[in-house]
């Protein structure tokens, strides 16, 4: 598949095993607040065509909102692509990666080309290849000396992903 960039992707490029579930569940939400909103105009008589665009518009926004990105990592690559906009970053020329606490915690990659990429570590967490990806690409950032921040927050989310693949290893066999 050939990207916006021109480059072909490999076929064998990791991608989030379960960004199709996060869309169904973002279409059922938004499904669920607009039939209800729709049912509970319809029960009180004032639906209206007026009001039913507006609930439709409601709903789009919500899943808009929670529309989640598509995450996909090869050899020294990693992208991110939400509905109109695919974002990328060479992971062999990180120069930082930074860990955004907020409501939502963020990883924010950034290259020597000046490409970032914002994901949930949380999609790091669930998918091991793409962890592995992103980890053998920073390992020669920082190697290479373009790595110039970021290696604090990457041991830390190594931590995180070794003790949760511990622990699903221990729940898996018993031993939990």
């Amino acid at each position: 598949m050939a990207s916006r960039t021109g480059a072909r992707e490999p076929a064998d490029a990791a991608h989030d095993l379960r960004w199709a579930r996060d869309v169904r569940d973002s279409v059922r939400c938004a499904g669920v607040l607009l039939v209800l909103l729709l049912l509970l105009d319809w029960g009180t008589e004032r639906l209206t065509p007026r009001r039913a665009a507006l609930w439709f518009a409601l709903a789009l926004l919500l899943f808009l909102t929670l529309y989640p990105a598509r995450v996909r990592a090869g050899e020294d690559w990693l992208s991110s692509r939400r509905l109109w906009r695919e974002r990328r970053v060479r992971t062999d020329l990180l120069v930082s990666v930074r860990c955004l606490d907020g409501v939502s915690q963020r990883l924010v990659l950034r290259d020597a080309f000046g490409g970032r990429v914002e994901i949930d570590p949380e999609v790091l967490v669930r998918n091991p290849q793409l962890w592995l990806r992103l980890e053998a690409g920073a390992r020669r950032a920082a190697a290479a000396g373009t790595l110039l921040c970021g290696a604090t927050a990457l041991r830390r989310l190594s931590r995180r992903i070794d003790r949760e693949t511990a622990h699903a290893v221990f729940k898996a066999s018993g031993l939990e």
